[in-house]
């Protein structure tokens, strides 16, 4: 888990675990359960104590019950999804429904945590330096998924590869697909939550059905989605598309002079409505949002992996900053992971967070 110590930043070269499974999709489960069961496990337990803190669950059963009401749509749009998820409660001893409740924590948190995370990016060939697109994000969460993300290179028997950063136990977060797709993903909150396909399956699900951005659109608006969230997408031409989604609508996000980005707030004409955040909580999104596309025009032409990396670092606008440290805000939320990636290259730079007291580190399809 660790490399050699880098003595001349200062900072830590501490890096995430990397692992491959691979065979049928339930093969892929166990092999992920198996090799990761003492993290999932922690992840589950950290789960039910951050939710029972702040409801009142009836039961262990009643929850699992409740998980698994969405169930019925990951079977009809995703059975390959279904099929890993068994493969993980079988290889940790996890519950079908505990291994369900991971794949959709924030639904399960809905009524009492919303939360500031995520800063996302796109930059397109003409935006770089070296003609090579680049997408990825600060993904904000508590500071234990630090202890609890993996990197999991998944090579099914068909159908493309896919190379994501996830907490442990999760089988969909943020990444790539071996096709040259890239999708990344913020929170959004809105009214009207319902049981339906699970916010966290759309990245993995769009990697491995879609092979466009056009692709990756209507295979999201023909899910019956059980909630909001913001997706960016980027293909291996370089094109790119910010797809900000509610329940049963959505709005499209163009790129300006190369550029994308996203924060937490809604930013589609057609779906201004939809916002739910209000004082510092929408000040802290827009004030990330702000400062992202300033440092990336400020920056323009000359953007690669390494000059992002200077980006997602940045503090200047603290409290309200794209590098979240602990206490920043007065929220339990820090910058647990920050992603750089270039889809047509096949090729991630992951940093544990907070990135500035951490070094990136290269991962790459096998």
């Amino acid at each position: 888990m660790h490399n050699l110590e880098n003595t001349t930043s200062g900072r830590s070269s501490e890096s995430f675990p990397f692992y491959r499974f691979s065979g049928t999709h339930r093969q892929i489960g166990q092999q992920y359960g198996e090799a990761c069961k003492a993290l999932i496990q922690k992840h589950r337990d950290y789960a039910l104590e951050k939710l029972t803190s702040k409801v009142k669950v009836d039961s262990l059963e009643a929850l699992e019950q409740a998980a698994l009401q969405y169930r019925p749509y990951v079977m009809k749009y995703a059975p390959f999804f279904d099929e890993e998820i068994q493969g993980i409660a079988d290889a940790t001893g996890l519950s079908l429904g505990e291994a369900y409740f991971l794949q959709l924590r924030a639904e399960a948190y809905q009524h009492f945590d919303t939360t500031d995370e995520c800063t996302t990016f796109a930059v397109m060939p003409e935006a770089t330096s070296d003609g090579i697109p680049l997408i990825g994000q600060n993904a904000d969460l508590p500071g234990f998924y630090s202890e609890i993300g993996i990197v999991a290179e998944c090579v099914p028997d068909e159908g493309p590869s896919t190379l994501m950063l996830t907490p442990a136990g999760q089988i969909s977060y943020i990444g790539i697909s071996n096709a040259g797709m890239g999708v990344f993903a913020n929170f959004l909150v809105c009214d009207g939550w319902r049981v339906g396909f699970p916010r966290y399956l759309l990245s993995r699900l769009a990697l491995m059905k879609a092979s466009s951005v056009e692709e990756g659109i209507d295979l999201v608006r023909g899910l019956h989605r059980a909630s909001s969230r913001n997706l960016i997408m980027m293909d291996k031409t370089g094109k790119a598309i910010d797809l900000e989604t509610v329940p049963a609508r959505d709005g499209l996000i163009q790129p300006v002079n190369g550029l994308l980005a996203h924060s937490n707030h809604f930013v589609a004409e057609e779906l201004l409505e939809e916002e739910r955040k209000t004082g510092e909580d929408l000040e802290n999104s827009q004030v990330r949002l702000q400062r992202m596309r300033a440092l990336l025009e400020q920056k323009h032409g000359q953007l690669n992996a390494d000059a992002m990396q200077s980006v997602l670092r940045d503090r200047e606008t603290a409290p309200h900053t794209l590098c979240r440290m602990p206490g920043d805000w007065g929220t339990e939320s820090v910058t647990f992971a920050s992603v750089i990636a270039q889809p047509s290259k096949g090729q991630m730079w992951i940093a544990i967070g907070p990135p500035h007291k951490y070094e990136y580190k290269c991962y790459s399809f096998s």
